[in-house]
């Protein structure tokens, strides 16, 4: 008989309850509203995410990455894997609380990846930092730009998504990246209006639906064109 679900910590947002619950030793779950946002054990597309953006930052000098979303550190963890010891990993999070998580119950998913040298953690919108980085000057643009946010783009969406899959917001994250540089999205499905966005954004496009059998979803690789 599976064992069931307890509560190990949950906290009241504007989105209902964000809960994080625990079957056994190592299997977690993070939910809000009752709505499951993440697994420990279903992390496949969210690690291959974070490794096609950092493959080819291995032997770059002092790469910036900003990733959005710290969820349970996964994402993170596959970055840094595939980053060399001087990069700068800039993480944006709503809710500091998932940081609390990630350095306490389960910081043994990922050998607490949160406390590495080379990550910061701005408690902020992921959006307004690449914002900053768009207007600032170069000496703020990033190599790579990783959005792991639990809802991703999707057509039709003009409400939550805008303001980061838009027409606008992504040429926003265009100036926010180096030349060459990339920007790669998570995605529960595919979605060919973002793909057209992004082509007329300036970014060549890959999209990948890693693992076999099951729930596939989406992951997207753009990278800034000469545009």
């Amino acid at each position: 008989m599976a064992q069931a679900w307890r509560v190990v910590d949950r906290i009241d947002t504007d989105e209902g309850l964000l809960d994080l619950r625990q079957r056994g030793e190592t299997d977690f779950l993070i939910t809000i509203a009752n709505r499951v946002l993440m697994n420990s054990s279903a992390n496949r597309s969210e690690i291959v995410l974070a490794e096609l953006a950092c493959a080819s930052l291995k032997r770059t000098s002092k790469p910036r990455v900003l990733v959005g979303g710290l969820g349970m550190g996964f994402t993170l963890k596959a970055a840094l894997d595939h980053l060399p010891v001087d990069a700068e990993v800039v993480v944006a999070e709503l809710n500091p609380i998932m940081v609390t998580w990630c350095q306490g119950p389960i910081a043994r998913l990922t050998g607490g990846v949160v406390d590495d040298q080379r990550v910061t953690v701005v408690i902020a919108d992921v959006a307004e930092l690449i914002g900053k980085a768009a207007t600032k000057g170069k000496e703020q643009r990033f190599d790579a730009i990783i959005l792991d946010l639990y809802e991703g783009p999707y057509e039709g969406d003009q409400g939550r998504g805008e303001y980061l899959y838009g027409k606008r917001a992504l040429g926003l994250s265009r100036a926010a990246l180096k030349t060459g540089g990339i920007f790669a999205v998570w995605a529960e499905d595919p979605d060919q209006a973002f793909e057209k966005r992004l082509q007329m954004a300036g970014f060549s496009v890959v999209r990948q639906r890693p693992g076999r059998g099951g729930r596939r979803h989406v992951v997207y690789i753009a990278r800034k064109t000469d545009k």
